[in-house]
């Protein structure tokens, strides 16, 4: 009697071992499907309007943001020589930052060397012109040397050809080709639309990057350039 008793009331009956497997109590369950949806629409919503933000400013490019986009070096020497020749200094330093990105070792694939990549026959040509730079050409990785060459060729292409987008076109990708296109444009009855209607991809490139950041230049570093 007394082992029954023993047994029905102060034994305690032996739990079922735990498996492993099964799912915890619902308080502690990790977050539900509508809350992680809300979480992620949330996290959307931060980053979409980060985004436009920046594309905002991006847009509206203000000279602070500028700045970190569009370097500019050697100003002495583009200030200099833009005055000298009767240039904007800020389409001088667009054409630098397009050709070279201000590295003054830089060298092309065709020969071209230096801040405003001139070919050194194209150096020799502008040491043949009137009011050519001091300097000889020789010493085209020379920056100073290399902008004051290069920014009396943009003046004499300017002169030669009238407007700056076509003088780019010439600058990049040639006067012969140049005057092929304007006289493919003729024969067609119409003018060369610059640069939609340049062939040359890379002069097509080159001349649209200069006339976008020719006025943010000038907006960005106008006292540094010494205006327009």
């Amino acid at each position: 009697m007394s082992e029954r008793l023993a047994e029905g009331r102060g034994a305690v009956a032996p739990r079922p071992p735990a498996r492993h497997g099964a799912p915890a109590p619902r308080a502690a369950r990790g977050r539900s499907p509508r809350r992680r949806l809300a979480l992620a629409l949330v996290l959307l919503a931060v980053v979409g309007g980060g985004l436009a933000a920046w594309h905002q400013v991006h847009s509206a490019m203000p000279a602070w943001y500028a700045r970190l986009w569009y370097p500019l070096e050697y100003e002495e020497a583009i200030r200099e020589e833009a005055a000298r020749n009767g240039l904007d200094p800020a389409l001088v330093a667009a054409v630098i930052n397009t050709e070279s990105g201000f590295a003054p070792d830089s060298r092309s694939s065709q020969g071209a060397v230096g801040l405003m990549q001139l070919l050194p026959a194209t150096a020799e040509f502008v040491a043949r012109q009137p009011r050519r730079p001091s300097p000889p050409p020789d010493r085209l990785l020379d920056p100073e040397v290399n902008v004051a060459y290069g920014t009396r060729y943009l003046r004499y292409l300017v002169d030669r050809h009238g407007t700056v987008p076509l003088a780019l076109a010439a600058y990049n990708g040639g006067e012969t080709n140049l005057a092929d296109w304007l006289d493919r444009a003729a024969s067609r009855g119409g003018s060369l639309r610059i640069p939609e209607d340049i062939p040359f991809s890379e002069t097509r490139a080159f001349v649209g990057r200069v006339l976008e950041a020719a006025p943010i230049y000038r907006r960005a570093y106008g006292e540094r350039l010494g205006g327009g």
